[in-house]
């Protein structure tokens, strides 16, 4: 696959999702979303591939060498006054749409931040499933100093993580956070020096390819929708799902491994 802002290789069954225009710090266009969506869309249904991790790229020149996740909007293209306000609210769409299909891709998705994280940097690496960083990554939201606003649910899911007040003053402030202050916060799993970041990312990410991918695909969907549902409406969501699962040729073959004393094949199916 071939996309013009973003690289995608593989690892096994791990798809390694590259931001990929270093040079403006992978400030996100709107070819970026297309590819973004189109990359996703190709990896949706392809049972080879069971998790995913989306990172960013280095920028080099000459003797130097900076890591970029993704510096938010490119307001070089938004200052250049091109876009009628027909486009702009095309734009604001294909962002939320991007970032949706990030937080309901129905596979893990693990971002590894490498650099910078700026507003639709950090838009995008609050919706996957984990949050990995390298201790010389920051992420934050500019975007209220700069007269905008956030999008890509940032609303909700930053107030689930950290709380209404912090995610006001997050939000109000544009604090900058380094690895370690985003774990502490709960927004990150874990901050590692940038050498061993991506062995981090691949290491969890095949740990989550040997489980159950129907299985992992409830618990994704169930987990993010149970702070916006009743009790009961949670359980018999759960019960559908476990029924679901026990349908399924991985059921069997995890409870006969079980009994077998060994490692289950799962298959996805």
């Amino acid at each position: 696959m071939e996309f013009e802002t973003v690289l995608f290789d593989r690892d096994d069954s791990v798809g390694v999702i590259r931001l990929n225009r270093p040079e403006r710090m992978n400030a996100v266009i709107e070819q970026m979303y297309l590819d973004l969506q189109a990359v996703l869309d190709e990896i949706r249904n392809d049972t080879s591939v069971r998790a995913v991790i989306l990172t960013g790229s280095v920028w080099k020149r000459a003797d130097d060498e900076k890591q970029a996740f993704c510096a938010g909007a490119d307001l070089k293209k938004h200052s250049s006054g091109d876009r009628t306000p027909w486009k702009k609210r095309e734009y604001i769409f294909l962002a939320h749409e991007t970032t949706r299909q990030i937080y309901e891709f129905p596979k893990p998705v693990i971002v590894a931040v490498n650099g910078p994280a700026r507003g639709a940097g950090t838009e995008m690496a609050l919706n996957g499933d984990f949050l990995l960083m390298a201790d010389t990554a920051t992420i934050g939201l500019p975007e209220i100093g700069l007269a905008t606003f956030v999008g890509g649910g940032v609303t909700s899911h930053l107030t689930e993580v950290v709380g209404m007040m912090k995610a006001k003053e997050l939000i109000y402030t544009g604090k900058i956070l380094n690895g370690s202050e985003a774990v502490e916060l709960g927004l990150a799993l874990r901050s590692v020096p940038l050498d061993q970041l991506m062995p981090e990312a691949l290491g969890l990410a095949q740990e989550l390819t040997e489980k159950a991918p129907i299985s992992i695909g409830f618990a994704k969907k169930l987990i993010q929708q149970a702070p916006h549902r009743d009790l009961e409406t949670v359980l018999l969501a759960e019960s559908e799902a476990i029924l679901a699962c026990m349908n399924t040729e991985d059921w069997h073959e995890g409870i006969a491994s079980f009994a077998e004393k060994r490692k289950p094949r799962l298959s996805g199916r």
